[in-house]
């Protein structure tokens, strides 16, 4: 049994779960993959081989876990399928497929939930359609991140502020619920709060700084409802709790949630977009303090790096696309370069191609590392204090994300 424990963003890597994007990526046509959440499609053999990087590295160094495996498992039960099963088509308004699904064995119908069901041309309805399915595929969930967070002892449910997202949603709740593997308490803003149609809330804003430190973004994907939900789910044990908000440019596409600005890598350094972090802007960073279930202060604070400090964090900033240049920061940042994933303080992955983000991490004290290196043995990582292990990104970060956003820890030490 996993217990979920996690209080900080850089703790040592203790319990990872990973989806490998599948035949749901290229599920789309140009035509809908506006709809999707893409500008472009990808081609998958490609952006498969460079997951596999990513996939390596993890399944070398810490337990990992896969959505479609845990999901099959769950799906044994007759109970448990027929819940998730009439949940999933009668929320995107497919109650005839009802049946249909119930009588696939587990890895068909877990299949069929992730990439989708083609949509059958036996009624005129269905022959006039310009919908290619009747449950659409989950395009976007190789970025695990986004529809569940854990936080400390419990798993938080996103609210997705795409409906085409709300599945992923399920099936991690449905995961954390009922595998045997888990023992947790998840929160879901869909089922505890009325009017939960007018919230958002996805895991990608979400950034645990300290047991008593959370990080929220407030854009496209998490209005303040949401965060008004996360802040009552923080206050209910009572303790002081600090909630900073960063504010996020509604465009370009590229400030899609808070990970993409702004990353922990160790206990004394962050990754910063520094013209929205650091520089003088319109977009506020406001402090919330809560005390016995209540808050008790709400004030607008410089930025994020000075918040921190004010709390005891001192963190040293590096900068994503460099100090020089504000194109090269822009194309960085639009290609995931503030976007890392931690697997231990000072222990880093993200793409290789942000040449002028790793340069400034390098000046940092990291050693960036080629991942292939790692994962054939041919550079022992066991030596470095600081590093940052590389991966190919030309494919994937065209998703619209780094490998912070396609991984979800459930487990890390203290």
């Amino acid at each position: 049994m996993s217990v979920i424990q996690v209080n900080s963003e850089i703790g040592s890597l203790e319990g990872v779960i990973l989806h490998p994007p599948g035949p749901e990526v290229e599920n789309m046509t140009p035509e809908n993959a506006e709809r999707a959440l893409y500008s472009d499609i990808l081609n998958l053999s490609v952006a498969r081989r460079e997951y596999n990087q990513l996939e390596s590295l993890l399944n070398k160094l810490v337990p990992t876990l896969y959505v479609t495996d845990l999901l099959k498992d769950i799906l044994r039960s007759t109970e448990i399928r027929e819940k998730i099963v009439k949940k999933a088509c009668y929320n995107e308004g497919s109650p005839q497929l009802i049946d249909r699904l119930l009588d696939l064995d587990e890895k068909q119908l877990a299949e069929s939930l992730i990439q989708g069901v083609p949509l059958e041309r036996n009624t005129l309805t269905g022959y006039l359609s310009n919908d290619h399915f009747s449950l659409r595929p989950l395009h976007n969930f190789f970025f695990t991140r986004d529809a569940s967070a854990a936080i400390g002892d419990r798993v938080l449910i996103s609210r997705m502020a795409s409906r085409v997202r709300d599945r992923e949603a399920l099936i991690m709740q449905s995961v954390f619920d009922y595998h045997p593997r888990f023992r947790v308490q998840t929160l879901s803003p869909s089922e505890e709060t009325p009017g939960s149609n007018q919230l958002s809330l996805e895991g990608g804003d979400l950034l645990i700084a300290a047991e008593n430190i959370t990080l929220v973004g407030l854009g496209n994907r998490t209005n303040s409802r949401g965060i008004d939900f996360l802040i009552r789910m923080l206050s209910e044990r009572k303790e002081k709790h600090h909630i900073l908000v960063q504010e996020l440019p509604s465009s370009p596409e590229s400030f899609i949630h808070l990970d993409m600005v702004f990353t922990l890598l160790d206990w004394d350094s962050c990754m910063v977009y520094e013209p929205l972090i650091l520089k003088s802007n319109k977009y506020q960073t406001i402090r919330i303090d809560t005390d016995n279930g209540k808050v008790v202060s709400i004030d607008h604070v410089e930025n994020l790096v000075q918040a921190l400090k004010s709390l005891g964090m001192d963190l040293k900033p590096s900068y994503c696309g460099g100090e020089k240049d504000t194109m090269t920061q822009e194309r960085e940042q639009w290609h995931s370069g503030a976007n890392f994933f931690a697997i231990g303080p000072g222990k880093l992955i993200g793409y290789n191609r942000n040449s002028h983000t790793l340069e400034n991490l390098h000046k940092s004290g990291y050693e960036i590392i080629n991942g292939k290196k790692a994962i054939d043995g041919t550079t022992d990582i066991s030596g470095f204090d600081k590093y940052v292990l590389t991966i190919d990104g030309a494919e994937l970060s065209r998703g619209g994300g780094g490998v912070r956003c396609m991984t979800m820890p459930f487990k890390r030490k203290m």
